[in-house]
């Protein structure tokens, strides 16, 4: 059985081992020592993977397109802000299996310290879990309950930098040979300034600058993010060799799929934006190479949150795959602009150059998740009607705010930036929609109507191929926190309004159809289920804009294998009628009754589903 089980990894090896050399020899300037000790430390962790995973490997690998079908439902969430701990996640699993979900994505986990790990994302040890949360045992645990019953675990795996108490961080200030290598040390400001010149800033307010000045080692440290993250140093391979291990260490606890964090940036080069760089792609497909050696049931998802030409890229090719999955982040950006705007038309050429890629291509689809809102719309195409980049950005955000005149939307800004007028937004899904100020004025037909919006947008994403992602509590509209304010740990970054946590009392209402609760609820699970029951939501499928001449109505069609769909989404607080000159009987899914095709009503923010199957 042992020699049958190397003889497997030996065979993985060998049908990748030619492109990896080259990539590695390529990236590392021929150090077959370092090349040498990465491979054997594959074998090492392949040999570590217990046999539970290693079958669920297998199963993965005989159906290698698994996660493109119509039954995938994610949900990200904060452990503490659900659940408190990993336990109390695992013994909320009935109401996981209740919403429907088979796609978990826990928030940063691992150790990071108290007041300086944005949310997480300064890991000081990335074989640790947060003492307030459990430990790595309850994690791998957790993650095995998790797959016996059909769920998937998703991690960030933060691979641009480490907290400044990382292990690593540490032995570099204390000036320990072979640390500051690992980062980007520099005598003075000579360096570091050249950088500046061409390196955007991340956080302008809140951190502006990529550089700290650390007393300690009487240096400059590169931080690109904030100045407690400190950016590792990819041209030296002890940090990718060391970074590998620690993610398939992760993998080998039951982490099936594997989100990278910031990955556009993991790679510097003087005179560049230090964004999106060749050698990124080099850096990812090993990685890709890496999981399908030694864990080949794995997913990557990368998160690039970028312009919509630098994020197909990191799917790679259909010959040197590098992510399984990455964010549709630019269409979760213009749903948004087209809720504010009421004008469907950037959204429609958006999802012309989405429908237009490859299906293999598969999107996490979003409404909302822990970050903010950046508003990175196609200004090239908007300004075609007019409309500026800095205008129409302060009109966003001030429409979200509810600063403008029949905005209802409860939002605050992130980051903002008076100079460059480039501030982005956060808040619920509930919120934006509505819902928060209707309660607050006890307005019940103007909750009706951000109920509506939010069910509508839901609706749509749910329409999308690809995987839709719930962000955890707006399955039951749960609204914006402002008790973050009184928190000094977290008063100055805005994010942690929609952070809060979890209203389990108000999900008890999840039930009464006559509770805001109820009412998402209740209409999430149906949208689910049909989308579940009808394979013309395949990932396979055919996508297209169906014309209306409306701007107000967006139209999707689809059609799979005898199977059609035509699918209207009124952005607009009026009612509006559509013609699509389609004479053919069709069936409204969502009513579960016969339906007109060619003349089409919608309320106000209504959407149907139109369905019809040819024999």
């Amino acid at each position: 059985m042992a020699e049958r089980k190397t003889s497997a990894f030996k065979e993985r090896l060998a049908q990748y081992y030619d492109e990896l050399k080259w990539l590695y020899c390529e990236l590392y300037h021929n150090d077959m020592q370092a090349f040498t000790y990465f491979c054997s430390m594959l074998e090492k962790y392949e040999k570590m993977r217990s046999k539970t995973l290693k079958a669920w490997d297998k199963k993965r690998t005989q159906n290698p397109g698994w996660y493109r079908d119509n039954k995938r439902l994610g949900m990200l969430m904060y452990v503490d802000c659900f659940a408190d701990t990993l336990e109390g996640v695992r013994e909320a699993l009935p109401y996981l299996k209740e919403t429907g979900v088979n796609y978990l994505h826990l928030m940063p986990l691992l150790k990071s310290p108290e007041g300086r790990s944005d949310g997480g994302y300064a890991v000081s040890d990335f074989r640790s879990v947060d003492p307030k949360l459990g430990d790595i045992d309850e994690l791998a645990e957790l993650s095995d309950e998790l797959h016996k019953e059909g769920i998937s675990v998703c991690l960030d795996f933060v691979m641009n930098h480490t907290s400044e108490d990382h292990d690593w961080a540490v032995r570099a200030r204390n000036g320990e040979p072979g640390y500051r290598e690992r980062f980007f040390f520099y005598e003075n400001w000579d360096i570091p300034n050249e950088y500046e010149k061409t390196v955007p800033q991340v956080f302008p307010q809140t951190a502006p600058g990529n550089f700290t000045w650390c007393a300690e080692a009487n240096q400059v440290v590169m931080t690109t993010f904030y100045p407690y993250q400190w950016d590792l140093n990819y041209r030296n391979p002890t940090v990718f060799n060391d970074m590998t291990a620690n993610m398939l260490y992760l993998c080998n606890c039951g982490v099936d799929i594997v989100r990278l964090d910031a990955v556009p940036y993991i790679w510097k080069t003087l005179g560049t934006t230090c964004r999106n760089l060749p050698e990124v792609h080099s850096l990812v497909r090993m990685m890709r190479i890496a999981a399908e050696i030694v864990c080949p049931g794995t997913l990557l998802l990368g998160e690039v949150v970028m312009e919509p030409k630098e994020v197909v890229p990191y799917f790679g090719s259909v010959e040197k795959p590098e992510c399984h999955m990455l964010y549709n982040v630019t269409t979760m950006a213009t749903t948004w602009h087209t809720v504010a705007t009421q004008d469907v038309r950037l959204l429609q050429h958006q999802l012309g150059t989405v429908f237009a890629l490859p299906k293999d291509y598969v999107f996490l689809n979003y409404l909302r998740c822990h970050d903010d809102i950046g508003w990175g719309l196609d200004f090239t195409f908007l300004k075609g009607f007019g409309i500026t980049e800095k205008e129409h950005k302060k009109f966003l955000n001030d429409f979200f705010r509810g600063y403008i005149y029949g905005s209802e939307s409860r939002g605050e800004l992130y980051n903002d930036d008076p100079r460059l007028g480039d501030a982005r937004l956060c808040g619920t899904t509930a919120s934006l929609c509505g819902i928060e100020a209707a309660e607050y004025e006890k307005n019940i037909e103007k909750e009706k109507r951000g109920i509506d919006l939010d069910i509508m947008l839901h609706a749509f994403l749910f329409t999308l191929s690809g995987i839709p992602v719930l962000y955890s509590g707006d399955e039951i509209g749960q609204l914006n926190d402002y008790t973050y304010h009184e928190n000094p740990l977290k008063w100055s970054d805005s994010r942690y309004l929609h952070r809060g946590k979890f209203d389990w009392d108000a999900a008890k209402n999840r039930k009464k159809k006559n509770t805001r609760e109820g009412r998402i609820y209740t209409a999430l699970e149906k949208l689910y289920r049909l989308r579940g029951e009808r394979k013309v939501f395949e990932s396979a499928a055919d996508t297209w804009i169906i014309p209306l001449g409306n701007d107000h109505v967006l139209g999707i069609g689809r059609y799979f294998e005898g199977e059609k769909l035509l699918a209207f989404f009124n952005f607009s607080y009026l009612p509006q009628i559509v013609w699509t000159g389609e004479t053919e009987p069709y069936k409204d899914l969502f009513k579960n009754k016969k339906a007109d095709a060619n003349r089409i009503e919608l309320p106000p923010y209504g959407f149907c589903w139109l369905w019809k199957a040819y024999e």
